[in-house]
């Protein structure tokens, strides 16, 4: 896992989780605003609002990804 600097072409989606730099949190992102250059994030039972570069990205590499997905009898996973 790595952590990626939210650029001018790159955006974080609401619903998407993302670290907040100065807590030191993963927080749920709820609205971002390039112009306001402010994200709303959900953290630890309360939002924090705060400026762009507070923010990181999260970045998994493939195995990282296929190591959490989780998959029911039905879809023929294990």
């Amino acid at each position: 896992m790595k952590f990626v600097e939210i650029t001018d072409d790159l955006i974080a989606a609401p619903g998407e989780y993302i670290l907040h730099e100065p807590t030191g949190q993963i927080v749920m992102c709820g609205s971002f605003n390039r112009h306001r250059n402010q994200i709303r994030a959900m953290g630890i039972g309360r939002m924090i609002e705060d400026k762009i570069e507070n923010f990181k990205k999260i970045e998994l590499t493939v195995e990282e990804r296929h190591a959490h997905v989780r998959r029911c009898k039905g879809c023929g996973g294990s």
